[in-house]
C-alpha cells in the first residue's frame, strides 16, 4: 500500500501540480504496462563488464505514475534554477555500475528514473535521475551526486521549483 493517496488533487504544490498537468499527469494516472516493460529491458540489459540494473517496487511505482512525462521547470526557482525533467528510466540504461557504485555507497539499491534537461536522445541529458529501494530520488551529474527528496513527489517539487539540493559527500552528507 502506498503511503499517500495517488488521486488526491491537493497532493502537490500548485506550481508542481500544474506543471505535472501540463506534462500530462493527472491525479490516478498508471501505466503499469509501460512499467514493466521498462523493467524488463532494464533487467535484460547487461553492461560490458557484467553490472546488471536492480529494479524494486518504489522504481516500478514511480514509472507507472510519471513515466513517459517532460516536466517543465517554473519560470524561476527559489534557491537555484529549475529544471525540466524527463521520467524515463531508459536514460539510465547504460549506468548500471554507476548506480550500483552508488547504491553500494548509501547502502541501498538504486534504479534508474529519468534524467534533468532532457536532450533529444534518452541518456544525453545533463544529469541522471535515479531512486532507490525507499522511493528517495537522486540526481547523478558531472559535478557529483545529489539528494532530491525522500520521494519522488519530494523530488519533483525540488525540480519544478527551483528547491536547493543536497549534496551527497563521503563523510555521510
Amino acid at each position: 500500500m502506498r503511503a499517500f493517496d495517488r488521486t488526491a488533487t491537493d497532493r502537490f504544490a500548485v506550481a508542481v501540480d500544474a506543471a505535472l498537468r501540463k506534462a500530462g499527469w493527472r491525479p490516478g494516472r498508471w501505466d503499469i504496462r509501460q512499467a514493466e516493460m521498462w523493467a524488463d529491458g532494464l533487467r535484460a540489459h547487461v553492461s560490458p563488464a557484467g553490472h546488471r540494473h536492480t529494479v524494486f517496487p518504489a522504481a516500478v511505482e514511480a514509472w507507472a505514475e510519471f513515466g513517459g512525462l517532460r516536466i517543465a521547470g517554473a519560470p524561476a526557482g527559489l534557491q537555484v534554477a529549475p529544471t525540466t525533467c524527463l521520467i524515463d528510466p531508459m536514460c539510465g540504461l547504460h549506468l548500471a555500475r554507476t548506480l550500483s557504485d552508488l547504491g553500494r555507497a548509501l547502502g541501498t539499491e538504486i534504479c534508474p528514473l529519468g534524467e534533468e534537461a532532457p536532450g533529444p536522445e534518452p541518456g544525453s541529458g545533463r544529469a541522471v535521475l535515479a531512486v532507490d529501494s525507499e522511493g528517495r530520488v537522486y540526481s547523478l551529474d558531472h559535478t557529483g551526486d545529489w539528494f532530491l527528496g525522500h520521494s519522488v513527489d519530494a523530488a519533483l517539487t525540488t525540480l519544478v521549483t527551483g528547491g536547493r539540493p543536497e549534496r551527497l559527500t563521503a563523510d555521510g552528507g
